[in-house]
This record gives C-alpha cells, sequence and structure tokens, in this order.
C-alpha cells in the first residue's frame, strides 16, 4: 500500500504541477524465508500491484542478506518486465544489530546474480559500507546486464 501511496503521489505531483515526469523506480522488502513483503504479499503479487506505474525497475531491498535474497531477486528477474535492482543488507544482523559480512562476500553474491542474468542495478542497504559498494562495484562492472524480456504488442 505504501507504494501504490507513492505511485499516487508521484504521479499527482506531476500532473498538478505540469512538470515532465520522471521514471520511478521501486524497491521492497522481502521479510523473511517465506518471501512475503511486510504486508504480506507474495514476490508476484507485489509486482503485479505495482506494474501500472511501468517503473524504470523493480527491486528488493533491506532485511535480509544476498545469501537469503538470492531466490527471490531470481523471480523477480523471471516475472518483470523492466530492470530489476538488488540493494542486500551486509548479511544478516547478529546479536547485537551489527552487520558481519565483509565486502567480498557481499561482492561475490551480487557478482553471482549479475552472471546468472538476475539484475540490472545493484547496490547495498544496511551494513553495507563504502567498501562494500566498491567491491560490488568491481565484481559487476564487466559483466553484461540482464536483458528486458520481449513484450510482444497486442494488435488491436
Amino acid at each position: 500500500m505504501n507504494a501504490k501511496a507513492a505511485i499516487f503521489a508521484i504521479k499527482k505531483y506531476f500532473r498538478d504541477t505540469k512538470k515532465e515526469s520522471l521514471p520511478i523506480m521501486i524497491s521492497g522488502t522481502i521479510t523473511d524465508a517465506s518471501g512475503r513483503t511486510l504486508s504480506g504479499q507474495t514476490l508476484e503479487a507485489f509486482y503485479t500491484s505495482v506494474m501500472h506505474a511501468k517503473p524504470l525497475s523493480i527491486g528488493l531491498n533491506c532485511a535480509l542478506g544476498a545469501k537469503e535474497m538470492r531466490p527471490h531477486i531470481e523471480e523477480l528477474s523471471q516475472i518483470a518486465s523492466c530492470y530489476v535492482s538488488a540493494y542486500p543488507n551486509a548479511g544478516l544482523p547478529n546479536a547485537m544489530g551489527e552487520y558481519d559480512e565483509n565486502p567480498e562476500d557481499t561482492a561475490h553474491h551480487l557478482e553471482d546474480w549479475a552472471k546468472e542474468g538476475f539484475v540490472n542495478i545493484v547496490g547495498g542497504c544496511c551494513g553495507t559500507t563504502p567498501d562494500h559498494i566498491k567491491h560490488i562495484a568491481d565484481e559487476v562492472k564487466n559483466i553484461k546486464p540482464r536483458q528486458l524480456p520481449v513484450v510482444e504488442k497486442e494488435l488491436v
């Protein structure tokens, strides 16, 4: 519902101000291994509920580390007709709320996703540092981004 409200507000702003619209990037959060968002939606339901906005990209961020986020990014890459983004945490928080995953490990996970053709845009969320981002950039810079699916236009 938050994403839908944000889409509505963005569209209203551009309509009311008569300014040229800008691309929308949408990111959701999968909260646990069940693969559901904070509101309880499946990933496919989340995507379906926001695709009317014709976003530039849709993706996942936060809540999970890259290892735990992987199956959800793979699923999203199979259903999304736009670019896919991924911003995982630097692992799961430890008992003190800190993040222990080192930059090389985070980068390795995102490199794998890029090689598999799952993502177009990558970065980091909670616990990632400039060193994490540098390692991610170094690992994916020479990998071809995910190809957008070919959508056949309906003849009317």
